[in-house]
């Protein structure tokens, strides 16, 4: 069905008045489902990021593309900001609500539109679940190979807006590299194509601009995703170490090697503790640091190389080595290291999660800042790390009921993420920016760079009522940074003042 849209509720609302906006909406849309009630949006005041919560003023979940144009003319038309949601997985606070907002949940949108096994494609909708691509995909021999921890809740359509990765994205690369075409509609209600089921389209490159824009450019209606040939053959070897540092080392000898693992990841001692007292997955709890190192490909190829991996893990300094005997072990294997964030919250009242990325040569120097961190504000930190790319989630441990605790933690996060940029890399890697890290912003980039970055805002919309007050900081914030502070989500937002 398409609705008709009525110019006559043109113009500007006075503060928003919700109830015009739920009448008008209603008017335009009679088949949207609106929720208003105080109780019914409660579960969406925040997203992964729980320590900010803030309650939206109305939540629309449309269920044709028709209904998101619609939704999306009007609320240009009456300068009412627009936050895009998925399935509420994202850990940055990228989808967290306006109270003067409306929030447009894509839930509904969880269809998968085509799965073309010849040409190894999947044409999906925005709402559907990571890991049920694979599953689709399965009976063709054919997965999706992004494969974040949140997989099995986290929507292709907030991978789309957080460039999302996984523990196989050393080999495989993330979302940006592994999808050929997405469906935006613009705050002006038209619809846009970027890329092509073809090797590359003509034009800028505007679905790599898309892709970890964070709801910022366009609300995504349509994917269509890449899918590759399950490998022949995948073994895990499981390396344990007494020093973590020495676990850091190996990380960068393997790569230089020549070696690339389909995944290679890296756990300290208090995140295998958590993890192997949650799955059994059968890690060392008295090591230090672990390795998982998955090889895949060719059976002959996938022998040698977890050959030379042996040898390599020796040298660095593993204590011990254990190759998964059979499938089941090798799923248990990355079972613990998948579960390492809901492990690690059994073991505290709460904890915050962050994600930067570094140089491999960094790892070391890196680690041993955390720990000297950690000491200095008094907080445990639990190291949880994509080492084969350097994207590192320190896990800070800490409890909210306990006066103080909060502020260290969120001043401890600041702190490790301008350590990422002093030694080279970045205060992101697959979580985004959102409303957590945009202080840090101002230390990734300078005052030409970040007005670049809202030049290309203003070309998409330029009222700026898509997620404001999300990812790109204004000059006047970072001219303040230093003497500012995030308060259990209260944060100063000049550019919100006006919503």
């Amino acid at each position: 069905m398409t609705y008709a849209y009525d110019e006559r509720l043109d113009g500007p609302l006075a503060d928003h008045d919700k109830s015009v906006i739920v009448r008008d909406l209603h008017a335009l849309l009679p088949d949207l489902q609106l929720l208003h009630a105080k109780e019914d949006l409660r579960p969406f005041e925040c997203d992964g990021l729980s320590a900010y919560r803030i309650t939206p003023m109305l939540v629309a979940l449309p269920a044709t593309i028709d209904e998101v144009q619609t939704l999306l003319k009007y609320a240009n038309a009456h300068g009412v900001p627009v936050v895009a949601r998925g399935a509420g997985t994202g850990l940055s606070g990228g989808a967290l609500p306006l109270e003067k907002g409306i929030l447009l949940v894509m839930s509904r949108f969880n269809r998968i539109l085509d799965i073309d096994a010849q040409a190894c494609t999947a044409r999906v909708q925005p709402g559907v679940r990571n890991l049920a691509i694979s599953q689709a995909a399965a009976p063709h021999g054919l997965y999706y190979a992004p494969d974040p921890s949140s997989q099995i809740a986290c929507s292709i359509g907030g991978n789309v807006a957080e460039n999302a990765g996984g523990v196989h994205c050393l080999k495989y690369g993330l979302t940006v590299h592994n999808i050929l075409r997405v469906e935006v509609v613009t705050i002006d209600g038209e619809r846009l194509t970027l890329g092509s089921e073809a090797l590359d389209a003509p034009g800028f490159d505007l679905l790599a601009l898309i892709t970890g824009s964070e709801g910022m450019l366009g609300v995504v209606v349509e994917v269509t995703v890449k899918l590759l040939t399950k490998p022949q053959s995948a073994k895990v070897l499981l390396a344990s170490f007494d020093d973590i540092e020495n676990a850091g080392d190996a990380v960068a000898q393997i790569i230089a090697a020549g070696v690339i693992p389909g995944g290679l990841e890296m756990m300290d001692n208090l995140a295998i503790r958590a993890a192997e007292d949650f799955i059994h997955a059968g890690y060392p709890v008295d090591a230090q640091a672990l390795l998982l190192c998955e090889v895949d490909g060719a059976e002959s190829d996938v022998d040698e190389d977890c050959a030379r991996v042996d040898a390599l893990l020796r040298t660095a300094g593993a204590t011990e080595i254990r190759l998964a005997a059979n499938e089941a072990e090798r799923q248990r294997f990355w079972a613990g290291r998948k579960n390492a964030f809901p492990a690690v919250g059994r073991i505290s009242p709460d904890y915050y999660c962050m994600d930067g990325t570094i140089p491999r040569r960094e790892l070391s120097r890196v680690l041993r800042g955390i720990a000297d961190l950690s000491v200095q504000y008094g907080l445990r930190v639990a190291n949880v790390f994509h080492a084969g790319d350097g994207n590192m989630h320190p896990l800070i441990l800490f409890d909210a009921n306990a006066p103080g605790e909060m502020d260290r933690a969120e001043a401890i996060g600041a702190r490790i993420l301008e350590l990422c940029v002093e030694v080279g890399g970045s205060i992101t890697g697959e979580h985004g920016v959102g409303r957590e890290k945009i202080n840090q912003m101002c230390a990734q980039f300078n005052s030409d760079e970040l007005t670049f970055f809202h030049a290309v805002k203003a070309a998409f919309d330029p009222s700026g009522l898509l997620n404001p007050g999300k990812n790109v900081p204004t000059l006047h914030r970072c001219a303040e940074f230093g003497a500012m502070h995030v308060h259990h989500g209260a944060l100063p937002h000049p550019e919100l003042e006006r919503f």
